[in-house]
């Protein structure tokens, strides 16, 4: 099913300002779409505007086309998997899972049908006749999944539903639910703060703050092209990061003085026009080098370095007290409080307007 809004908002009568404003979303059949962001920026009040469970105060939301304002929730052909499972704790696995059906007064042979191929599915058939607490974790959130697949719902919602989880088992269900989605190819609407869900997951993200969409694209879009600082520090680990300054004479030179980039001649041309003016440039961890070009190399003073095994971190200062943050490869050799020179890899580098922190194209 196609989920359409058009100019959605969202305004509480409690509240002065509108929580959510003009929301424009296409999210076609069968895609996995996750909406991403930090805490508060209104991810989760989208999500249940599009169950029914939130009214929506203006705009419209279609499905196939068809407008879903005032259909109840019952009636809108979803299932929504919550951050806490939901569980109920007297029944059993089968019986949480048929549960809805059984609501629906379906006969009692589809129901057993469609319970066993869900718990066939998602590897949960030894634990149905257990209650929710004899259960570990994981298998909690196999069940909430299951209860919501017998449903054979057009759209699947999905509201933090990992964040309970251990690191490890995290890890291993994002596999689970890309594969169950790909068995299923129901169209999957994804709410998550973490990023590695978000840019491991997706088809498509849509990264959202204080209420208002960022980003809309694929994963590989906001790493390689952030449409503004927010979403370049927003997506990546370490963030990116940003150095204020100005174009001068064809070099972007920092504020600090220290800093001198001479960009390449694509950058160039986008840069037409900004000679003299405030711009900051953007440059991923991994994208410095060692020792550095003659004329961009600047020093650093590595105050503590990061062994993550593949990679280290150092996180560097310059002499102004200006912070870097830089990947280097696990095998090579820093230590804590020595100096050491870098330079920029000037085809990596992303332009945008301080003023207003949309990227400069």
């Amino acid at each position: 099913m196609k989920v359409t809004m058009k100019d959605i908002g969202k305004k509480y009568e409690s509240q002065e300002e509108f929580t959510l404003r003009n929301i424009n979303l296409e999210i076609e059949e069968k895609e996995f779409c996750v909406i991403l962001g930090p805490s508060g920026c209104g991810k989760t009040t989208l999500l249940r505007m599009v169950a029914g469970l939130n009214s929506i105060t203006e705009g419209d939301l279609l499905f196939n086309d068809k407008r879903m304002n005032k259909v109840a929730p019952k009636d809108r052909d979803i299932a929504m998997v919550f951050q806490s499972y939901a569980l109920y704790p007297h029944m059993t696995v089968f019986e949480n899972m048929a549960f809805s059906l059984k609501l629906k007064k379906e006969r009692k042979k589809v129901i057993e049908e469609r319970v066993l191929e869900a718990a066939e599915l998602l590897k949960i058939k030894k634990e149905l006749y257990s209650k929710p607490a004899e259960i570990s974790g994981g298998q909690r959130q196999r069940v909430a999944l299951g209860r919501a697949m017998v449903k054979n719902p057009k759209v699947f919602l999905m509201d933090e539903p990992l964040s309970n989880l251990d690191a490890k088992l995290r890890e291993h269900m994002r596999v689970e639910l890309v594969k169950l989605h790909q068995t299923l190819g129901t169209t999957s609407i994804y709410v998550t703060h973490d990023q590695t869900e978000a840019m491991t997951m997706a088809d498509k993200i849509i990264l959202m703050n204080e209420g208002k969409i960022q980003q809309v694209g694929k994963p590989e879009d906001f790493y390689n092209k952030p449409e503004n600082i927010f979403v370049a520090q927003f997506i990546g680990s370490p963030t990116m990061n940003i150095l204020k300054g100005s174009l001068k004479d064809g070099k972007f030179v920092g504020t600090n003085g220290i800093i001198k980039i001479t960009p390449n001649d694509e950058d160039m041309k986008k840069l037409a026009g900004y000679e003299g003016k405030e711009v900051s440039v953007g440059i991923r961890s991994e994208r410095f080098e060692s020792g550095g070009h003659i004329g961009d190399s600047f020093e650093c003073n590595v105050e503590v370095v990061e062994m993550l095994g593949k990679e280290k971190i150092l996180y560097s200062k310059l002499d102004d007290g200006t912070e870097l943050v830089i990947s280097t490869p696990g095998h090579y050799h820093y230590e804590n409080g020595e100096r050491h020179s870098f330079g920029f890899d000037i085809d990596a580098l992303h332009f945008f307007d301080t003023a207003t922190g949309e990227r400069i194209n």
